[in-house]
């Protein structure tokens, strides 16, 4: 069976491997206070979902999971992962596997540290020291994945030969979120402040999001608070 999916980065992607519900799944879970039920969803009900988010009548969206699986660069997921709320991950285990010789996330540009918001970034470095940043980003790289299997060769154990390995190493997680969840992670990962590398993951996710739940997730993203 076939998954849709998005690339992220140079090595990164998002696929979607399972959902449960639809919009009508949202609006009859907030129904049945009243024991009612309905097969087919009507404008009547966008009227519903968007009342239900406005209010913070936020139950009914959490009737709704989504399953992904996802490749992303390490320092992506320690972003990620603070999502716990709503959310489940199951991570790759360097534990169990050894990790391949290429697999780290290569910036195609390398920026500036933002002079207002000192977690934050703005620009392109200046373009006299892009080449040397990039020599020095890749051989930093490699040398860390070098020495790990060495460690490996040595005889070292897979959990200990791990801790040389960069934050740029890519690993894979499936994430299962709630509808709800998932439109909290939009709101904050989509954000001009968040990081620029995961901002491309979130608009991944909403893109696969979006066809599925149309109605509930536009009025969950136009809501204040979700």
């Amino acid at each position: 069976m076939s998954h849709p999916s998005i690339s992220v980065l140079d090595r990164g992607f998002v696929r979607l491997i399972d959902h449960m519900g639809t919009d009508l799944s949202v609006v009859n879970a907030a129904r049945v206070s009243f024991g009612k039920r309905k097969e087919a969803f009507d404008p009547k009900d966008s009227e519903l979902v968007s009342y239900l988010a406005e209010h913070e009548h936020t139950a009914p969206f959490r009737h709704a999971y989504l399953t992904f699986h996802v490749k992303a660069p390490i320092f992506v997921f320690r972003q990620w992962m603070k999502h716990r709320i709503g959310s489940d991950f199951n991570e790759l285990s360097g534990r169990y596997v050894e990790f391949p010789e290429d697999e780290f996330f290569v910036p195609a540009t390398f920026r500036q540290q933002a002079k207002v918001n000192k977690q934050g970034s703005e620009g392109e470095i200046a373009e006299a020291g892009r080449a040397q940043a990039h020599e020095t980003y890749l051989a930093a790289c490699r040398n860390s994945v070098t020495e790990y299997k060495k460690l490996i060769e040595l005889g070292v154990c897979r959990e200990q030969a791990r801790c040389l390995l960069p934050l740029g190493l890519y690993s894979e997680v499936y994430w299962t979120v709630s509808l709800q969840a998932a439109a909290h992670f939009l709101h904050l990962r989509l954000d001009n402040h968040a990081q620029w590398e995961i901002r491309q993951y979130a608009q991944a996710v909403r893109d696969l999001i979006e066809p599925l739940f149309p109605e509930s997730l536009k009025a969950l993203m136009q809501a204040p608070v979700v």
